[in-house]
């Protein structure tokens, strides 16, 4: 019995030990035109190995960049594509730059840094002043998502201006922001609907109640009216 540990190393173990042992074979092969018949072969068997690379974009000339990987880089034939250099097979991919800021208001996200950079650059004091009333609604709308509280425009007006260097004064307006409005009228509605159930359930039990009893003290009446007959 021949054990993996025996055979040789398998570049490519996706494609398996078969395919490996057709390429260890065509190595050994001598004559140029076999060999790249068989090349050809190997090629046309490994992309009915994997029907999903058909769907990619010049697919044949990957197929063939393996099979030069599978032989080491060793095979010297004249393929219908050039052969890759190691080099360029297993280079690393660039690494990504990640932006290191370190600012405290990180909760807030880059693009409120952003428009606060910009509401600092700002000349124009109207507009200076409308970045302010936006970076202000957007802190509400973000301190919404976190707490379960009504929030105040003292709190987010000293907030902006700490941050700010206080150069950035909102100014108070009726319009607020609770944590969740919507559940809370629809909160509202549902009680009132369910009062309203509730009371049309009560007055209908209760009439249906007073009729039926009217209804036997009828049929009492006239049972008595019978007997006395």
């Amino acid at each position: 019995m021949e054990y993996n540990t025996a055979r040789s190393r398998m570049l490519m173990p996706e494609y398996g030990r078969n395919v490996q042992s057709m390429v260890e074979h065509m190595m050994s092969i001598e004559e140029p035109q076999r060999k790249l018949r068989n090349a050809y072969a190997i090629v046309e068997f490994m992309a009915t190995l994997n029907p999903h690379l058909k769907l990619m974009e010049d697919y044949e000339h990957k197929l063939w960049d393996h099979l030069y990987q599978m032989t080491d880089f060793k095979l010297d034939i004249v393929g219908p594509y050039p052969p890759p250099s190691r080099e360029v097979v297993f280079q690393k991919p660039a690494t990504l730059p990640y932006p290191n800021e370190n600012k405290r208001n990180k909760h807030f996200g880059r693009n409120f840094n952003a428009v606060m950079d910009k509401a600092l650059a700002e000349t124009d004091p109207q507009k200076r002043q409308g970045f302010t009333q936006m970076l202000g609604y957007y802190m509400k709308l973000s301190y919404t998502n976190w707490h379960r509280e009504p929030v105040h425009d003292d709190m987010i007006r000293n907030e902006l201006l700490a941050m700010s260097g206080g150069l950035l004064n909102y100014e108070q307006s009726s319009f607020k922001v609770h944590f969740d409005l919507r559940t809370n009228v629809g909160g509202k509605q549902n009680q009132n609907r369910g009062s309203g159930g509730n009371n049309r359930n009560f007055k209908g039990g209760g009439s249906s109640g007073n009729s039926n009893n009217n209804n036997r003290n009828f049929g009492n009446k006239n049972k008595k009216n019978k007997y006395k007959k």
